[in-house]
This record gives structure tokens, C-alpha cells and sequence, in this order.
């Protein structure tokens, strides 16, 4: 493992990250709604499963869900379920007060444990980009390293995040047009929860 592969790693995670998916738009709304704290214990879940993700996909789960569909296909389908019911509940609170809505400290952190694990493809998308970036014979320190590696970049990534969303005119903003960002929110983590259900 050279320095050059953490860079590129690096490079496609943090592109990975910024894609709108349901762990982007679960931290945005954390942040938003919920302040700083929401926001980072949000990012510290999120960050924790992506790195166990990867760390599953450089022990090989990847392969087990290839050999084993059902088990891919139950924790898929038990992920679009989590996702629609996180649809359903931002859309029938968006007009209710922030404090009701936001999730504050560690049910902040587990909502970020739950969407990330919702998301079984995150171990297939770990498991192609490892196959290209590193060689196939990394040892077992060279893997906690890229573990490690992956949750550091996570976490500072949302904490920057939470940081920036979580300031006094992003949250007048939010909450002047709470109903309508709630609302688009929850229809694109409905169409993500749909797609994950019916996609292949």
C-alpha cells in the first residue's frame, strides 16, 4: 500500500460522499435542524458504518453476498424499508417545530448508524473501488490502517459539514422553508428507499 493509493482512495470517497444520497441529505437535515451537535453525532454514525462497511469488503462480504444472494437481498430490502419509513416520518412532520423533528444527541448518532446500514450496497461499492486502488495481498495492518483511514475522512468531513449547516443563517433559512425541504427530502429518500427495494 502506497501513499499514492490512500490519495486516490481518498479522492473517490470524498466524491462518493458528496453524491445525494440518504446519508448526505440525513446529515444535511441533522445539521440544519438540529445544530452542530445533531450534525456531527449524525456523521459520527454515518462515518462508523461506512468504514465497517469498507472494512467488511476488504474481508471478502462482498464475495459472501455473490455466493449468497438471500443474505444480500434481506439486508437490502430490510435497508429500503428503514429509508421509506424515514420518508414517511420527514413528511408528516415538516410542519412540526424543529425540536420535535430533529434527533438530538445519541438517537442523532444511531439514526446516522441506521441509514448507513440501510445501505448494503455501500459494501459492493467498497469492494470494486479496493480491487482497483490496492493490491490484492494487503495484510491485516495495511487493511486497519484503510479502515482507520475511512472513518477519519468521514467524520471530519460531517463535522465540517455540521460546522458550516449548522450556523445562524443556514438555520433561519432551514427554517423558513422547512415544510418544502422536508418534503423534497423525503421524496428523494422515498424514490432512494424505492430503488434500493426494486432495483437490482
Amino acid at each position: 500500500m502506497t501513499i499514492a493509493q490512500v490519495i486516490a482512495f481518498n479522492l473517490t470517497l470524498l466524491a462518493a460522499m458528496a453524491a445525494p444520497g440518504p446519508a448526505l441529505l440525513y446529515a444535511l437535515r441533522q445539521s440544519v435542524a438540529g445544530g452542530f451537535a445533531a450534525g456531527a453525532a449524525t456523521g459520527l454514525g454515518l462515518g462508523l458504518v461506512a468504514a465497517l462497511w469498507t472494512g467488511a469488503a476488504l474481508l471478502g462480504l462482498n464475495a459472501v453476498f455473490a455466493l449468497v444472494p438471500w443474505a444480500y437481498l434481506a439486508l437490502k430490502t430490510a435497508g429500503a424499508i428503514y429509508l421509506l419509513w424515514i420518508a414517511i416520518q420527514l413528511w408528516r412532520t415538516a410542519h412540526e417545530p424543529v425540536s420535535d423533528s430533529a434527533h438530538p444527541g445519541a438517537r442523532a448518532f444511531f439514526g446516522g448508524v441506521l441509514v448507513n446500514l440501510a445501505n448494503p450496497k455501500a459494501v459492493l461499492f467498497a469492494g470494486a473501488v479496493l480491487v482497483v486502488i490496492f493490491p490484492p495481498d494487503l495484510n491485516l495492518g495495511a487493511k486497519v490502517l484503510i479502515v482507520a483511514n475511512h472513518f477519519v475522512v468521514e467524520v471530519l468531513v460531517y463535522t465540517l459539514f455540521a460546522a458550516c449547516l449548522s450556523s445562524a443563517p443556514a438555520r433561519a433559512g432551514y427554517l423558513r422553508l422547512k415544510p418544502i425541504i422536508d418534503r423534497t427530502a423525503a421524496v428523494i429518500l422515498g424514490a432512494l428507499g424505492l430503488r434500493l427495494l426494486f432495483g437490482r
